[in-house]
């Protein structure tokens, strides 16, 4: 059995909980320890996110988004692919000299015309009145100069008449004085007699001289004066015939030989001066009128030949004419055929050219892309060996045709660029092409 032994007094006095409690230490880093292990991982976050952050001057693209084509050594052919619209070698065009009503309209657009046949026939009423008034005022104004003329002509045959007449007593005065002179000399005629002999003499010879200087002047001065009449007279004349040619052009003729179009007039038709009737197309004889990039204004010269094709024959052309202005983007150029013309264009269609700049010369060449719209030819994007990145540099690029650009410094063979367009990124400095 247990026993159970009691204690008393002292001993049996019960303890208190103050007596079970302690203090428990905690155990952990210190402060200190802890900001700086902070600090270190926020250093450490911050250079991660640099590291992995893409840098401003560059940018990943996928690298089927991009061409690239390599440099290599040929043969660089000089020419520029042009699309030329057919155009007639010469159109005239017919304009109305004076307007009038439209009476008969005598062919029809499209027709083939000869040179001075009629056209149409228009009326103008205040033309045939201003016509009529007009050659009673040229008629007026013509008897009244012929009046004139008859006048000088009669005012130069007194000045004649006059001068014969003075003459005559100059001659008859010299003769008595001859004979009167031997006479005197031996005194059978008095002094007085032989005195008035001698002053009548030279009084009519005086006379007769100074006629003849009234008559040149005279002369010379009804010369002049008839012929500023006959001057006017011609420019009346003149006048009159402008009249009846203005009068004769509401009869509308064609001007040359061609192909009669947009003559689209209709009977009835009232036609302001200066209007366009339509016009004539030379028949036969083309050119070409091709748009030129602006880039090539400078290259482009007259004379340069160029090839067109149709039909599967190939014919010869040469540039005619450069219009210099540039209008969005391209100047024109008039091509000409030399030798024969296909037979069966029309007005209106285009044909593929080929216009040669130079002779054909070996040269270092990479793929014409878009990429040159945008660099000018100053740079392009080269890939790195690893085909990782693309990177910017500096080149020189001279000429171009339609499918190469001739490289001149910058580029090596072998090397590969990116020819498509730049379009996004060419402000960056390296691309990073990643594949899938």
């Amino acid at each position: 059995m247990s026993v159970v032994r009691m204690q008393s007094g002292a001993e049996a006095k019960p303890q208190s909980g103050g007596g079970m409690d302690r203090v428990v230490e905690k155990k952990g880093l210190p402060q200190r320890v802890k900001i700086a292990i902070g600090a270190g991982l926020l250093v450490l976050g911050a250079g991660a996110f640099y590291a992995m952050a893409p840098d401003a001057d560059s940018q990943t693209i996928a690298a089927d988004r991009v061409t690239v084509s390599t440099v290599t050594k040929g043969r660089f052919d000089d020419f520029l692919p042009l699309r030329g619209r057919v155009t007639p070698l010469v159109t005239v065009f017919l304009d109305a000299v004076e307007g009038g009503r439209v009476e008969k309209v005598l062919v029809e657009d499209g027709s083939m015309v000869q040179k001075g046949q009629l056209l149409a026939v228009l009326s103008n009423s205040d033309l045939q009145l201003n016509l009529l008034a007009r050659q009673a005022d040229v008629s007026r104004e013509v008897n009244s100069m012929r009046s004139q003329e008859l006048a000088l002509a009669q005012s130069q045959f007194q000045d004649e008449r006059a001068v014969i007449e003075a003459q005559l007593a100059a001659d008859k005065a010299r003769r008595q004085f001859e004979l009167q002179k031997p006479l005197f000399e031996k005194g059978f005629v008095t002094a007085k007699a032989f005195r008035d002999s001698r002053d009548e003499y030279l009084s009519n010879q005086k006379r007769a001289e100074v006629l003849r200087r009234g008559q040149a002047v005279n002369q010379r001065l009804q010369t002049s004066q008839l012929a500023q009449l006959r001057a006017s007279n011609a420019s009346l004349a003149g006048s009159l015939d402008i009249a009846r040619a203005t009068l004769d052009a509401l009869n509308l003729r064609a001007p040359v030989s061609g192909q009669l179009t947009a003559f689209s007039i209709q009977v009835g038709q009232s036609m302001n001066r200066g209007e366009r009737l339509g016009q004539i197309d030379s028949a036969g004889r083309n050119k070409l009128v091709a748009q030129v990039d602006e880039f090539y204004l400078g290259r482009v010269q007259p004379g340069q030949t160029a090839t067109a094709e149709w039909g599967g024959k190939t014919y010869q052309m040469k540039v005619a004419k450069i219009y210099p202005q540039v209008r969005n983007g391209t100047f024109e150029v008039d091509l000409y055929f030399v030798g024969s013309e296909p037979s069966d264009i029309q007005r209106g269609q285009t044909l593929q050219t080929k216009l040669t700049l130079g002779d054909p010369t070996p040269a270092l060449l990479i793929p014409n892309g878009a990429f040159y719209n945008e660099t000018g030819g100053s740079w392009v994007f080269v890939v790195t060996p690893d085909g990782d990145e693309a990177v910017k540099r500096q080149v020189r690029l001279g000429r171009r045709n339609a499918d190469f650009i001739e490289v001149l410094e910058g580029l090596e063979p072998g090397e590969k660029v990116l020819t498509s367009p730049y379009t996004g990124f060419a402000d960056k400095d390296r691309l990073d092409l990643e594949t899938k």
